[in-house]
């Protein structure tokens, strides 16, 4: 048993520091690249053959591809950018329909706190056709973060 909880907490830091990664940049270029979003997919297969009982990753899967279809029309609104949009699709793919309650609360907490620093110019805003836009992956990776920290993601199967 031991074997699976290292190896299963090792893909979780090692998501936590590409997530760390990923804001990072958003925070500093507003850009979310393609190939860590890929590596996040990746990190999650791997994680959800060793800790999730296979019954639930369709439920995961179900749940990212929802969340997709419904951001797919705020990006067509010009509200989201696209990397906004498939790195919370793959965040809704980690957390699965058992955590994914607790990751909209500290989603919205962080975009909020968000939201409040960009209002008192203490981060930096992009301007886009008279919109003020703050970079959303900080706060996507924040919440995820807390997720994994929370403990909801604990696994069910009997390997962990």
């Amino acid at each position: 048993m031991l074997p699976f909880a290292l190896v299963s907490n090792s893909v979780l830091v090692l998501t936590a520091a590409t997530l760390f990664w990923v804001a990072l940049n958003d925070f500093r270029e507003f850009k979310i690249r393609n190939d860590l979003v890929i590596v996040l997919i990746g990190l999650y297969v791997v994680y959800a053959l060793i800790a999730t009982p296979w019954t639930e990753i369709l439920w995961h899967v179900l749940l990212a591809v929802g969340m997709l279809a419904i951001m797919i029309y705020y990006y067509s609104q010009n509200l989201m950018g696209g990397g906004d949009v498939k790195l919370l699709a793959v965040a809704f793919l980690w957390t699965g329909p058992r955590c994914a309650l607790l990751f909209a609360i500290l989603l919205a907490v962080f975009v909020l706190i968000h939201t409040m620093a960009a209002k008192y110019n203490w981060v930096e805003v992009q301007v886009r056709e008279k919109r003020r836009r703050i970079p959303l992956a900080p706060a996507i990776a924040g919440a995820l973060i807390g997720v994994f920290m929370s403990g909801c993601m604990a696994s069910t199967s009997g390997f962990i």
